[in-house]
């Protein structure tokens, strides 16, 4: 591979706001396709005014999920713009991703169905809620009510405590990926029958999707899984400790790290106590182990305890915020985190390297309308 940019050449329709499509049309314009954003006159996507803070007047969220994309703006309720953007996608678009509310793609005249007919080499990408059948099929639905409702909430946070949210939003996120994995298969497919066709996702389907080994628990055991605060249901020790600066997650995935912590911990005759022998004991001795554990933790700082594991080969790692993550010297050398050619935007870059290149920051997120000349000057 000699390029980073293996989607030069294909052009995205992005008619998506807020975060899932245009997350999922950002990874494929980083990865060389050209995404043309098509927002509502005036105010645009909303995304753009979730702030503060802001950069260059637009949210921060904003920008990390729309740079290296061109803008144009429709008023979707003007028939003739509607159409003039129809004529435009079935002119040149190789994709299509929408995220609007469920039927109105279709009231509009650029649903999935009426576009792929008209131009059968188009690949559209077809974001709903809850997905495209059932009786859910018709509903809104936002990140936070899809981990409440597929289940994500009811095993994140702690036992006793009040319902948490996971605080990435993972689900519209993950959605993003999941159609672009279904858009490069497309295109794929394309290359060998020259004929594009309708990939679908949704929110609810990517939440279903994130509670795979859950739901094998709960099928395999009969029992519902509940919330395990930062560890894990089925292995222990697997959670976070409090040191006397702060937390560390330790590892002990198995009965040979899990000698090697004893002996870190001076307690080698833990190995040995039949409730901590294997690891199915100790998931049955959990609070028994981790109530011998806190108070030996408690008494140095992470630092110690790191150095230690370390030594003794033994995984760990501390909780850090946003900042000391930013700083620490292993983000720094993948030079993840890139800024605009003018410096004055600084958001995290595509987590994939080919050849070891990183695709680069071309362009910060674009002005409202800022394309729109170059864009509909094609069909003058």
């Amino acid at each position: 591979m000699t390029s980073c940019a293996p989607l030069d050449g294909i052009r995205v329709f992005e008619l998506g706001s807020s975060v899932a499509a245009p997350y999922g049309a950002w990874v494929l314009a980083e990865l060389g396709a050209e995404v043309i954003k098509v927002e509502k006159p005036g105010d645009g996507d909303d995304a753009r005014q979730w702030g503060p803070p802001f950069w260059h007047g637009t949210g921060a969220m904003f920008h990390a999920y729309n740079r290296d994309k061109k803008s144009i703006t429709v008023n979707l309720r003007d028939v003739n713009e509607c159409a003039r953007l129809r004529k435009l996608i079935i002119k040149s678009a190789d994709v299509v991703i929408q995220n609007m509310r469920p039927g109105k793609a279709e009231e509009l005249g650029l649903g999935p169905e009426e576009l792929v007919a008209e131009k059968p080499t188009l690949i559209y990408s077809n974001f709903g809620a809850f997905g495209s059948k059932g009786p859910y099929k018709d509903r809104p639905g936002y990140d936070p009510l899809m981990q409440a409702f597929g289940g994500i909430m009811s095993t994140t946070g702690e036992e006793g405590r009040p319902p948490v949210r996971v605080g990435t939003s993972i689900i519209d996120m993950g959605t993003g990926l999941w159609s672009v994995i279904g858009i490069v298969s497309a295109i794929r497919e394309r290359e060998l029958t020259n004929k594009g066709g309708i990939v679908d996702s949704s929110l609810y389907e990517t939440c279903v999707a994130w509670m795979t080994s859950h739901a094998a628990a709960y099928h395999a055991g009969g029992n519902i899984p509940g919330k395990f605060g930062s560890g894990i249901r089925s292995i222990v020790p697997y959670q976070a400790y409090e040191c006397n600066d702060g937390y560390l997650i330790i590892a002990g995935g198995n009965d040979n790290l899990f000698k090697r912590l004893c002996r870190v911990l001076g307690r080698p005759e833990w190995v040995d106590d039949e409730r901590f022998k294997s690891n199915p004991d100790r998931v049955t001795n959990r609070d028994a182990l981790n109530e011998m554990m806190i108070p030996i933790i408690k008494e140095q700082p992470r630092s110690h305890w790191q150095n230690a594991l370390d030594d003794a080969g033994v995984p760990n790692a501390p909780i850090q915020d946003t900042a000391e993550m930013d700083a620490h010297p292993q983000t720094q050398a993948l030079e993840i985190i890139q800024e605009s050619p003018d410096k004055s935007v600084k958001v995290i870059g595509l987590p994939l390297s080919f050849d070891g290149e990183r695709p680069p920051f071309r362009m910060r997120a674009p002005e409202l309308g800022q394309h729109n000349d170059e864009i509909f000057g094609e069909l003058d």
